[in-house]
């Protein structure tokens, strides 16, 4: 009896030390991601699955929080990769030199524009966009000027912490220029709130506190599919759409290098991207075999895809940031 005893001990100490055994691979990402309708979970267990090792997400608020936080804890941090930045924060992301080249073959990417950036790796794409109901605005605003001239009440993010919030001031700006601020004095009255991030925005509108919220084209989708609810619809802009690519990046002072270049590769492959349409609710970077999900065919199409350069993104930031201060501090 001893002898079992012992040995069922014996075996269990040799599971422990096994699991413990398993390298352990951090990514830093948004709080969506890893939600329960997120690719977060589809993504650890498909990786697990094939790599003997344990992968965490950490969530760390909306996109441009992801930042903020490397920055604060530098070589010091967990993370092994960052999974949600994107190209308007890449070059102050690069700048940090926390990151380090990914050395990963890019030539099967399906992005509207050619990627040549060795730092970070594309894993999706998408437009912003005001997404609306149907049912209760039937004559939505076609540009930035109709909607500021209506009578609508929004829902934005903070450009300071969420990438959505960020990717609106770089639309304006981008669409409008130097008359930019007179867009944001005349559509301040039409903000119901600036929240910290996406999910927060898209929640209040969802509970119809606000008639618009800033989401993107594809966005429909989910409830489409998901839902079987049609009721929701991106409002088309003459003046264009800007253009959002998420990136993620291996971290220099990375523990599991070799592992983290793994991941960067896997999140390319197939079994990543076909995860992508349908829990991230974005256009993945490599359009699985298959193509996209049956409901991508009824989403609008921007005439005019609005984007800066990583590098024009970060000089350009800082004055339209200081113009939406202004606008919204009157």
């Amino acid at each position: 009896m001893k002898t079992t005893l012992i040995a069922t001990g014996l075996l269990a100490m040799a599971s422990v030390a096994f699991a413990q055994e398993k390298p352990l691979l951090t990514v830093y990402t948004y709080d969506s991601f890893i939600s329960e309708w997120g690719p977060g979970p589809q993504v650890e267990a498909v990786f697990e699955a094939t790599c003997s090792c344990d992968l965490q997400f950490v969530g760390a608020g909306d996109g441009a929080a992801l930042l903020a936080r490397m920055r604060l804890e530098g070589t010091h941090t967990k993370a092994d990769i960052v999974l949600g930045l994107d190209t308007n924060l890449t070059a102050a992301a690069a700048g940090t030199g926390i990151f380090a080249p990914h050395g990963v073959e890019l030539s099967q990417l399906d992005l509207p524009l050619v990627w040549d950036d060795t730092t970070f790796v594309p894993f999706d794409w998408g437009y912003f966009a005001f997404v609306y109901d149907t049912g209760i605005v039937t004559n939505p605003p076609n540009s930035m000027k109709s909607l500021a001239e209506s009578d609508l009440k929004i829902v934005i993010q903070d450009p300071r912490s969420s990438t959505p919030g960020l990717g609106l001031l770089l639309w304006i700006r981008s669409a409008y220029g130097d008359r930019a601020p007179d867009i944001w004095d005349s559509l301040a009255d039409n903000i119901v709130t600036v929240t910290k991030g996406w999910s927060e925005a898209y929640g209040m509108f969802l509970g119809g506190e606000a008639d618009m919220v800033l989401s993107y084209t594809t966005s429909p989708a989910y409830h489409l599919i998901a839902e079987n609810d049609a009721s929701k619809a991106a409002a088309s802009f003459v003046e264009g759409h800007y253009m959002q690519i998420e990136v993620a990046g291996k971290v220099a002072s990375s523990d599991q290098p070799e592992l983290a270049d793994i991941f960067l590769d896997f999140m390319i492959s197939e079994a990543f991207q076909s995860i992508i349409s349908t829990t991230n609710w974005m256009y993945p970077a490599v359009t699985p075999a298959a193509g996209l999900p049956d409901g991508f065919d009824t989403l609008i199409s921007p005439e005019f895809a609005l984007i800066y350069p990583s590098g024009e993104a970060a000089g350009i930031r800082d004055v339209a940031l200081k113009e939406w201060l202004t606008a919204l501090r009157k």
